[in-house]
């Protein structure tokens, strides 16, 4: 954002006069025997995933009440509180947690301030305009086993997951897929489709699959389209989709004469898979990987 509006600038005032205030009644926080911060909070699920998949278990983390619908997997444990949404942290919560780390992203910047007079912040950039999410999150993966102490945890988990997409890599050279578009529906008429800087551009040429999207996208990875553009995708392509679907997208595929003349329509090369965090890191990336796979393998 480019700029901020009088409202929005008046409201984080007072969020950060709030937070300020709560940290003043709470004791000072220290870290674990270790030396290390313990108690950590993420505000963003990339990282909170990446955080268990190191054996890091956050005392909270922001959204926790949606994990199920954009994470899906891992399951997030119960004892993990929920601090209200990212960009609108709910302070008391925050303040309750006695934090010793907090972990964010530049997507949340105009709150950092506050969020310091809680605990320390550290900002991990995942997704810039020069792309690649996938090395940023292999980079950031270490950063955060450095932060926390947990090298040998995250180096291991590194060697697991790139141990993981060669075997992919493998299955996949094994079955030549076509070419495939990715989307998330949006509504019956527009949809995000996903291109050379997202996560998911990034698995499929980390496995061999060509993406048939070539168009531009922004930083996030995505071009936000009206489905008319889906036609100019290669005709032998398959368009996956991605769960959840919006309500009113079985009966536009039902009665859209647009989408029924789409050529992977025309030809029944449309498949849907479970969700997947497309703004992830590292544990996204190998959900996403091993979900195609198998589809793919399934259909040849």
């Amino acid at each position: 954002m480019l700029s901020e509006p009088v409202a929005a600038r008046t409201a984080l005032s007072r969020r950060t006069v709030l937070a300020a205030a709560l940290a003043a009644l709470v004791p000072g926080v220290s870290a674990s025997a270790s030396g290390f911060p313990s108690r950590i909070v993420s505000l963003d699920y990339g990282i909170a995933s990446t955080l268990l998949a190191i054996g890091v278990v956050p005392v909270g983390i922001a959204d926790a009440e949606d994990w199920k619908i954009w994470m899906v997997q891992p399951d997030l444990p119960a004892s993990v509180a929920d601090v209200g949404d990212d960009l609108e942290v709910n302070f008391e919560a925050l303040v309750r947690l006695k934090p010793d780390l907090i972990f964010s992203t530049p997507y949340l910047e105009p709150q950092k301030a506050a969020l310091e007079n809680i605990a320390p912040v550290v900002t991990l950039t995942i997704y810039a305009p020069d792309g690649d999410p996938l090395m940023r999150s292999v980079a950031a993966t270490r950063a955060i086993g450095d932060r926390l102490g947990r090298q040998v945890e995250a180096e291991r988990f590194l060697a697991e997951a790139e141990a993981a997409f060669e075997a992919f890599a493998v299955r996949i050279a094994r079955i030549s897929p076509p070419p495939v578009a990715l989307v998330t529906h949006l509504d019956d008429r527009h949809a995000r489709v996903y291109g050379g800087h997202s996560l998911y551009d990034n698995v499929l040429q980390k496995i061999g699959v060509r993406n048939a999207w070539t168009g531009t996208s922004n930083f996030w990875g995505f071009e936000t389209i009206g489905l008319e553009t889906l036609s100019a995708v290669a005709d032998d392509a398959r368009l996956i989709s991605f769960e959840p679907l919006p309500p009113d997208i079985a009966n536009m595929k039902a009665t859209s004469p647009l989408w029924q003349n789409l050529p992977f329509v025309a030809a029944g090369r449309v498949s849907v898979l479970p969700g997947v965090l497309m703004f992830g890191m590292l544990p996204s990336a190998l959900r996403f990987a091993e979900l195609l796979t198998d589809h793919l393998e399934s259909l040849s």
